[in-house]
């Protein structure tokens, strides 16, 4: 259905040109669900711009091409013909036809993606407006249903809100509607269910699958989650660095894949059995792509090197019955005992602090209630409450979840600890910071703290927002970004001591030195995230609310981040109050959980307790859904 041959895309940039894509072949079959996945930066949405002619203005297709299989050659796109449609040929007019109508894409941020001036409603009704012969009320009822069909709790009710009224999991189901609507033959996903809680992730990749079977629809899934790609696609391409480095069926690459890169990705992956011992991070970041490659791109990290992977650029080498991988070690009279071994997990970490650590965070019948807009029919005033009577403690150098669906009130209840709904929400209840341990400072209750008291608590609680790229300012460079909170919370430090800080910064979180002179929009979503968690870090808190902060990042990055976080628990003691959907993340790194649903604490508990003999059908349902990643024996 889709065919791209040596597909070649550059990019101009100051510092030279970005060869963002090198040479990349792959074929989608209809009713085929090929998946594209790798690390932050290696070329993965690039690859789904390309396909869909959305590069940005210093993006050109320099080599290659690319084919849409059963469209007509015509210049509209339109047919149903067994002819080939060269997608590189087509005019800007003929693009738009088939952008949307032939070919659906989902983008990787939904906040970025959705107009903030339209309903989402609206958008969705107009691309099937665009695409289809439904009109008016026919176009409307058609978007009202595909907002069921995704989850979208009153649809009727949600039609006419604005993209910021809706979580971060409900605008990436909008998005989806607004791909699916016009029932594309073919679709890009490019990180579809990221933000997206697992309930709600096994629903909507349910819909697709359905899809498929309906419409024979071809699926392009671009994802870092390997558990949703072991249950989903039928092959599967890994790709590094601009190129494809191997290529296998998806339980080929699940029960013994080939590239050291594929081997060290899936040691990364979290899960119960790793808990307290060190995630398998991948030492390094992929090396920036405006550089010359003489030998393999992978070697500088790879543990399974030899002296002639620095000079010998290994080709894709076929192995037979769909499976090829890039890499000397496959090569015929390869010297495969010359490379060393992948190293051993390291020894287990120390415990976490014991529950009779002192109490740091204690948060009492916490509400917070939204205004609703006022209608003619009901004129006095209306309120949304979120939150409703939560309840829980937070010891110091302790790790506490707080997990549930999407809208469940689990970002709320962190932006209300953080005093960031001043304003613009009422909230009800207590949160009552304690002093650090050895002082005599009383407990402060961070709802009723202002001016230079909010400050100083702002310097002992910090927040990683879930859109790295909606948190950050696109005008403002990395360096600023990072020393803005620095120069502001802690005035004792000099500005070379701020600099060294910001220097190590991003050593610590995966970042090569360069990126403190870069922008925002020059980064991934993943590399984006980890400059989120640095701006964090970087005032050294007693308390980080984290929402969602591995959502956007690749398993291997996540690893990083993962024992990062641990690494600095252990070492200054910072607690975390972590905000997210992904299970195995609560694995390895909660000591309590929380689980909420409809704005209300469900249950609570020990984290081996709540996961391991979870009381409520609710709890039981949210971890029965969770994708494990299944390794064919």
């Amino acid at each position: 259905m889709l065919d791209a041959r040596q597909l070649t895309v550059e990019l101009d940039v100051e510092n030279g040109v970005v060869r963002a894509l090198d040479a990349l072949t792959l074929s989608v079959e209809r009713g085929e669900t090929f998946a594209l996945v790798g690390e932050s930066g290696c070329g993965k949405s690039m690859t789904a711009l390309a396909l869909m002619r959305l590069l940005p203005e210093n993006g050109l297709v320099t080599g290659g091409d690319l084919f849409l299989r059963g469209a007509s050659s015509g210049e509209d796109g339109s047919g149903r013909s067994g002819d080939s449609l060269d997608v590189l040929a087509l005019p800007e007019a003929g693009m738009r036809r088939v952008r949307g109508g032939r070919i659906g894409m989902i983008f990787q941020e939904p906040g970025t993606s959705l107009n903030p001036v339209m309903t989402v409603g609206r958008q969705v009704v107009e691309a099937i407006e665009a695409h289809t012969p439904l009109r008016g009320g026919q176009a409307r009822a058609r978007a009202l249903e595909w907002l069921a069909r995704v989850g979208i709790p009153e649809p009727e009710r949600r039609f006419d809100d604005y993209p910021f009224r809706m979580s971060g999991g409900q605008k990436q189901r909008v998005m989806i509607a607004l791909a699916l609507a016009a029932e594309p033959d073919f679709l890009v996903a490019d990180e579809p269910t990221t933000a997206l809680d697992v309930t709600i992730q096994a629903q909507i990749l349910d819909l697709l699958k359905s899809l498929q079977a309906e419409r024979g629809m071809g699926l392009l899934l671009i994802t870092h989650d390997l558990a949703v790609v072991s249950g989903m696609a039928h092959r599967v391409a890994l790709m590094y660095a601009g190129q494809i480095v191997e290529v296998a069926s998806a339980r080929e690459f699940f029960a013994a894949p080939k590239h050291p890169y594929a081997q060290a990705l899936l040691r990364a992956l979290p899960s119960a059995e790793g808990r307290g011992r060190p995630l398998m991070a991948i030492a390094g970041t992929v090396p920036p792509l405006t550089q010359r490659f003489e030998g393999c791109r992978f070697a500088p990290r790879c543990a399974l090197a030899l002296a002639s992977c620095a000079t010998s650029l290994p080709a894709l080498h076929d192995l037979g019955a769909g499976r090829s991988v890039r890499c000397v070690l496959h090569l015929p009279g390869a010297d495969v005992a010359a490379a060393v071994p992948l190293p051993e997990p390291a020894s287990p970490r120390a415990a976490a602090a014991p529950t009779e650590a002192p109490l740091l965070l204690q948060v009492q019948a916490l509400s917070v209630h939204f205004p609703l807009q006022k209608t003619f029919l009901a004129r006095g005033p209306r309120e949304f409450r979120a939150v409703s009577g939560v309840s829980f403690e937070l010891r110091a150098g302790r790790t506490l979840a707080l997990v549930g669906e999407s809208g469940c009130g689990k970002t709320t209840t962190g932006k209300a600890l953080v005093q960031l709904l001043r304003g613009s929400a009422r909230t009800e209840g207590q949160a009552l910071l304690y002093g650090a341990a050895g002082t005599d400072q009383p407990p402060r209750d961070l709802f009723k703290l202002q001016g230079e008291a909010l400050r100083a608590a702002r310097r002992e609680v910090q927040i990683v927002f879930q859109d790295p790229f909606a948190s950050l300012d696109p005008r403002m460079g990395v360096r600023e970004i990072l020393d803005e909170g620095l120069a502001a919370l802690r005035p004792e430090l000099s500005a070379a001591e701020r600099h060294a800080r910001l220097a190590r910064l991003v050593d610590q979180v995966g970042l090569r030195r360069d990126a403190l002179d870069r922008y925002p929009h020059e980064f991934s979503g993943g590399q984006r995230q980890r400059i989120a968690i640095a701006r964090a870090l970087a005032v050294e808190p007693r308390l980080i609310v984290c929402d969602e902060p591995t959502s956007a990042l690749d398993v291997s990055v996540q690893a990083q981040i993962l024992n990062l976080l641990r690494d600095l628990q252990s070492e200054l003691g910072v607690s975390y109050l972590f905000i997210t959907h992904n299970i195995g993340v609560v694995e390895v790194m909660a000591d309590d959980v929380v689980v909420m649903q409809g704005g209300v604490v469900v249950e609570q508990g020990a984290a081996s307790a709540v996961l391991g003999a979870p009381r409520e059908p609710y709890t039981r349902q949210l971890l029965a859904a969770v994708p494990r990643v299944t390794r064919p024996r």
